[in-house]
């Protein structure tokens, strides 16, 4: 049965987080569609991933014979992480914006697993094609011919790392104006904010089964 790897990195929990709600939808279709299908899940705000170190770094470059213990022990870390995107049949990311980018927490899983010559850039990778729905959720718009669309440094970033650097098949879910309940400033776009919201729970659920149809096909 096909694996989901799903990976949330909001600072906020549950229903607290616009990130977690939308793939909690995509998730709850996934089992629905894959009752005895398998979902690795890592939550990195609760369960940080560590920051790479120059021995899980250099190891990666380096024979594995020729490790010393500490590039051994790290890249045995590494690896751990890697092995579970090699795995997946599709992955899952929430990735809210944070001071316009990613959480530093979901920067970290991104330099474990990107590495070069198993995973990116060689057309011998096993993550390659792999489709990912990643959740990019955002206090403000940033879309085209917004003010601040060129503060986007999310889905611009992630499209480069995952898609052009690690071969996966990106599709984004986008629910914004996030803060918009919470902002005295945005009170008037709170309807704007609840039709973004109600669309990203509806593509969730029509993206999971998309995934899981192409995977049964």
């Amino acid at each position: 049965m096909a694996t989901l790897l799903h990976i949330d990195s909001s600072v906020f929990p549950g229903a607290a987080s616009a990130s977690r709600a939308v793939t909690d939808a995509f998730r709850k279709t996934w089992e629905e569609q894959h009752p005895e299908g398998t979902v690795i899940y890592r939550d990195l705000a609760a369960n940080p991933v560590p920051h790479i170190t120059a021995d899980a770094h250099s190891a990666g470059f380096a024979a594995p014979d020729a490790h010393t213990p500490e590039q051994a022990a790290a890249f045995a870390e590494r690896v751990t992480f890697i092995e579970e995107l090699e795995n997946a049949d599709a992955v899952l990311i929430g990735a809210p914006m944070y001071n316009f980018s990613i959480p530093s927490t979901l920067k970290a899983w991104l330099d474990h697993v990107i590495l070069i010559g198993r995973t990116a850039m060689t057309e011998d990778s096993k993550t390659k094609g792999t489709p990912v729905t990643v959740v990019a959720s955002r206090g403000g718009s940033y879309a085209p011919g917004t003010p601040r669309e060129g503060y986007e440094y999310v889905q611009n970033y992630l499209k480069a790392v995952l898609g052009d650097t690690l071969g996966l098949e990106v599709d984004f879910i986008v629910p914004e104006l996030t803060m918009a309940p919470y902002n005295p400033a945005m009170a008037e776009l709170v309807p704007l904010f609840e039709e973004s919201r109600a669309k990203a729970l509806d593509e969730a659920t029509t993206k999971a089964k998309e995934v899981t149809e192409r995977l049964a096909a």
